[in-house]
């Protein structure tokens, strides 16, 4: 925090001053740059943490988006879309995995997406319609190739009285599509006495059945009665040595535009304030990176200082922003704003921020299942040698 004693912020939020002697006044450009001073270092501290990660290399994911069912009678289907396909750019954007592809297709402000899609090294561009899940958000109709599978059947469990059997593919479970082992683990514990609609894939065509958890009160939580298996995984290779600091520090930048270009459009992206997170979800995404590879969190790093430097200069009342818009209207009107004016614009807008954050935290805990599950993930790190070579825009018909 840098602040000066001059300028007047609620006391019934930081406290009373406490000068025996009044201080000599400041310049509104002395309060700009001590204002412009705390998100300055923030930039600073990202390009240090950059710095580090160039050094020590970045996991860089590249698991390949390949997919891996196509739902018959589609309109994919009907374009000529196969399972085992590979997905190489959306929206015009390259991609590495099924990661990019949500992103990119979250992010993007039509529903309607140009796709470049490869088959025996040919590539071609299909017009894809997106469809809405409540909580994955916008997503394309094309599923990835590891889901989990059925490896053991318990008779006389809701499973087995579903009609389930062993082999079978999971790919959604009460209208949420299942995408890891675990984070079907967590749909199923939540949904004991549940009646729930299971979608699952055998001998190649998708079968809808209904299936009800039993609760279990030795393990209290909802179980079917089944094994599973899954091949599903994250592979990273180690780009060494890693982008460079103005890289990474850039790709922030454009990527926290870029977002919020989205929530400026958000009737065309669907992308709300629900879709942000606050303290809950930053802690959690910040412990799967560690939990991953300590370069990963590094990277999460410079993204939440170069944010926190951005959002903190937003024009907002409470904000560094916000003081930098004060210290404007003074130079402009030549005279001190009313310390009791800034007072109830700092208290109004200091309640409006933590509603907002408890408001984003809310969401967070209700993709908190999400998020667990992430924390479980197969991952393998590859060491690379060399440096991986950079991303390029494929628009190739």
């Amino acid at each position: 925090f840098v602040g000066l004693s001059q300028m007047v912020t609620s006391e019934t939020i930081e406290g009373k001053l406490g000068e025996e002697e009044p201080l000599p006044p400041v310049t509104p450009l002395s309060k700009i740059l001590v204002a412009v001073a705390g998100p300055f270092m923030n930039v600073v501290f990202a390009f240090v943490i950059a710095t580090v990660i160039y050094f020590v290399g970045l996991p860089v994911q590249v698991n390949p988006a390949v997919i891996g069912y196509v739902e018959p009678d589609s309109a994919e289907q009907k374009l000529g879309i196969q399972a085992g396909d590979l997905i190489v750019s959306v929206n015009e954007h390259a991609i590495k995995s099924w990661q990019d592809v949500h992103m990119q297709t979250i992010l993007a402000r039509t529903n309607v997406l140009p796709v470049i899609i490869e088959r025996e090294g040919k590539r071609t561009t299909y017009q894809l319609t997106t469809q809405v899940n409540e909580i994955l958000g916008k997503i394309l109709n094309l599923d990835p190739r590891d889901h989990p599978s059925i490896l053991k059947l318990d008779p006389g469990m809701p499973a087995d009285k579903a009609g389930l059997k062993v082999g079978d593919i999971f790919h959604s479970f009460g209208g949420v599509p299942v995408f890891s082992q675990e984070q079907l683990v967590d749909l199923i514990k939540k949904s004991s006495g549940q009646a729930k609609d299971v979608i699952v894939e055998r001998e190649g065509k998708r079968i809808t059945l209904n299936v009800t958890p039993l609760y279990d009160t030795a393990m209290k939580r909802g179980r079917i009665g089944v094994g599973l298996g899954s091949n599903s995984g994250l592979v990273f290779q180690v780009q060494r040595p890693g982008p460079t600091p103005w890289a990474q520090v850039s790709d922030v930048f454009e990527q926290t535009f870029v977002t919020l270009g989205a929530l400026f459009h958000s009737k065309q992206t669907g992308v709300g304030a629900k879709d942000l997170s606050g303290p809950v979800g930053i802690l959690t995404v910040l412990a799967v990176q560690v939990n991953t590879d300590y370069r990963l969190a590094l990277k999460f790093l410079v993204l939440l200082n170069v944010n926190l430097a951005f959002l903190n200069l937003l024009p907002i009342p409470v904000l560094d922003g916000g003081h930098i818009m004060m210290a404007i209207v003074e130079k402009i009107r030549r005279r001190p704003i009313s310390g009791r004016v800034i007072e109830y614009v700092n208290t109004a807008f200091a309640m409006l921020l933590i509603s907002f954050m408890l408001y984003v935290t809310f969401f967070d805990i209700k993709r908190f299942s999400l998020f667990k599950s992430m924390f479980r993930r197969d991952t393998q790190i590859e060491r690379q040698e060399k440096p991986l070579e950079p991303a390029v825009t494929n628009t190739q018909k």
